[in-house]
């Protein structure tokens, strides 16, 4: 009994890599919900951020804002 191998089928998906920076004055996790709720305003198919730093702002001996920079990868059409 011979066996039949059907031919494989392979999907591939093109995705691309931005980056940004975003701030808050509340939170680090603010922060990253904003710039990406900003970036989706013009970018489409956002699937994962990556958080490449953190900082914060200090005056007068305070926390004054949470920085991000963010990688965001999404998919090409």
């Amino acid at each position: 009994m011979a066996t039949v191998m059907e031919p494989r089928r392979t999907t591939t998906s093109v995705a691309k890599v931005i980056e940004l920076s975003a701030e808050s004055s509340e939170s680090f996790e603010d922060a990253v919900e904003h710039g990406i709720a900003k970036a989706s305003e013009t970018v489409h198919g956002i699937r994962s951020a990556w958080v490449e730093s953190q900082q914060v702002k200090v005056q007068d001996g305070k926390v004054v804002a949470y920085r991000v920079d963010l990688k965001l990868t999404f998919l090409l059409d």
